[in-house]
């Protein structure tokens, strides 16, 4: 693994001196990976003000994005060539299996950067149709206008623990390819994915200011969210947290761009192939420990075949191999840390509570003594307005609900406050796409969609789930101000 951090990085220098420091662990074992420093409120002020300069002053909003994303280019060709003591890291750090940590963790976001290099080549003034005005002296004028997209400004940007590296680029690359400038603050339980960008920034050239990475805990955010300097802040975390950076932000009338929790269905039709529904519904509970604010934890299953799906999906949970995600053969490692893992259990509890059936887990696995570790967990014959249903547990653990028509089915799935993701499995795919038509949702997948999370559509949520998006036009649009220029010929 690559030698851990010890410094944050403001105004293009790698800054040793802290006050504090905090201990960073391994979840999978509970063993201290390092002492990541922690930034003073001093340290805070100073890459604020470096990111204001930066804007304000220095070349890169001025460069062309052709300039921009040249420099972007040897970013992403930096983190290339670091790739495996990235994913060593990514599975130390945030407790992702190997396969998880390789595939999801570090190819999917730099297959996205990719593409976000291309889509930012396409962003380029606009001409609005010709308006033809009297004027005065009887004549006719010809009046347009350009419509050109320019950056916000300087962007304070707020990242979990879940998928640390995949979003801290995400971030990274939307802004600083529309010019912005940046404060990028991770989790402190995960800094060294984000601490890590210092070196990529070095190798590209990027100037000094453009990027200031700073850990820290709730102070921290604080300033940073409130900060008059910022023009943006781009939040990805629970609906808990943004609603407040949101009234954080509200007094300087910044703008917000928040990606926050989901409570996603997972709506299986009785014409589907239940093999590859219960595959797909098990992946949507599983995945890194059910730590993924997309994943589809509500299974609302058609009540002629619910139970045949939840025997088979107790079958596939039995095949689950839970334990140390360093080893390749392990299929779901732990939780982030302790504290998550009491909340799955108190999600165990109210649903035993509530009189739903547990059916498979509910428990800590044997033999994993230490680690943040639980068994993949599902419930059958839940409420749907149970807490169980309606909160985010975050962690391995499903309810399974009945409907007997696409309508109640539609209608169980909207009655959430969330609305980020979802899922049908049909054999009927035009249905399907009509059904998913009426889901409030930011996106759907059908038997498992397109093979992979697109790298170009855009990505984010209705109602509690947030606003705004990322990746593709849209996601880089959202990082910008629209400006319109106007003038005539006669």
């Amino acid at each position: 693994m690559m030698q851990l951090p010890d410094y944050l990085y403001i105004d293009g220098e790698k800054i040793r001196q802290t006050d504090a420091s905090e201990v960073v662990i391994n979840p999978a074992d509970e063993s201290v990976l390092g002492h990541a420093p922690l930034a003073s409120t001093v340290q805070t002020e100073a890459a604020l003000e470096a990111a204001r300069v930066a804007f304000d002053r220095g070349p890169w909003p001025r460069m062309s994005i052709k300039q921009r994303v040249g420099v972007m280019q040897k970013f992403q060709d930096y983190l290339r060539s670091k790739k495996a003591e990235i994913v060593q890291l990514i599975v130390a750090e945030a407790g992702s299996t190997l396969m998880q940590s390789d595939f999801m963790q570090y190819e999917l976001p730099m297959k996205h950067v990719s593409h976000l290099l291309d889509d930012a080549l396409q962003i380029r003034p606009e001409m609005i149709p010709v308006e033809i005005t009297p004027a005065f002296d009887g004549s006719k004028v010809i009046g347009t206008s350009s419509v050109n997209y320019e950056p916000v400004g300087v962007v304070a940007a707020i990242t979990p623990y879940n998928f640390p590296f995949f979003l801290n680029i995400g971030k990274v690359f939307h802004a600083l390819l529309m010019g912005n400038t940046m404060v990028l603050k991770p989790s402190p339980l995960t800094p060294y994915q984000a601490l890590i960008l210092a070196d990529a920034a070095d190798a590209a050239g990027i100037p000094a200011g453009v990027l200031n990475i700073i850990n820290g805990g709730i102070e921290t955010g604080n300033l940073i969210t409130s900060d008059k300097r910022v023009d943006m802040v781009s939040f990805t975390g629970s609906d808990k947290v943004g609603a407040a950076i949101a009234a954080q932000a509200a007094p300087t009338l910044k703008k917000t761009h928040m990606e926050l929790g989901g409570k996603s269905a997972f709506i299986v039709r009785q014409d589907a192939d239940l093999a590859g529904a219960v595959q797909a519904g098990l992946t949507g509970f599983i995945t890194h420990c059910g730590q993924g604010c997309a994943l589809t934890t509500r299974h609302l299953v058609h009540n002629a075949i619910r139970p045949q799906y939840v025997a088979a999906l107790q079958q596939a949970i039995a095949q689950v191999k839970v334990g140390n995600p360093a080893d390749a053969s392990v299929m779901m490692g732990p939780l982030i840390r302790e504290n998550a893992r009491a909340r799955v259990e108190q999600f165990v509890q109210a649903g035993l509570d509530s009189g739903a059936k547990l059916m498979a887990g509910g428990k800590r696995p044997a033999g994993l003594d230490k680690g943040f570790y639980f068994e993949p967990t599902f419930f059958d014959d839940v409420d749907n307005g149970s807490m169980l249903a309606q909160q985010e547990a975050f962690g391995p653990i499903a309810a399974v609900i009945g409907f007997d028509s696409d309508e109640e089915a539609i209608e169980l799935a909207n009655d959430s406050d969330f609305g980020l993701s979802g899922h049908i499995y049909s054999a009927d795919a035009g249905t399907a796409y009509e059904m998913a038509l009426q889901l409030r949702t930011g996106g759907v997948g059908i038997n498992n969609g397109a093979g992979t999370m697109l790298s170009s559509a855009p990505f984010g949520g209705y109602k509690r789930s947030g606003y705004g998006r990322e990746f593709g036009r849209h996601g880089l649009l959202d990082f910008c101000q629209i400006k319109s220029i106007a003038f005539q010929g006669r």
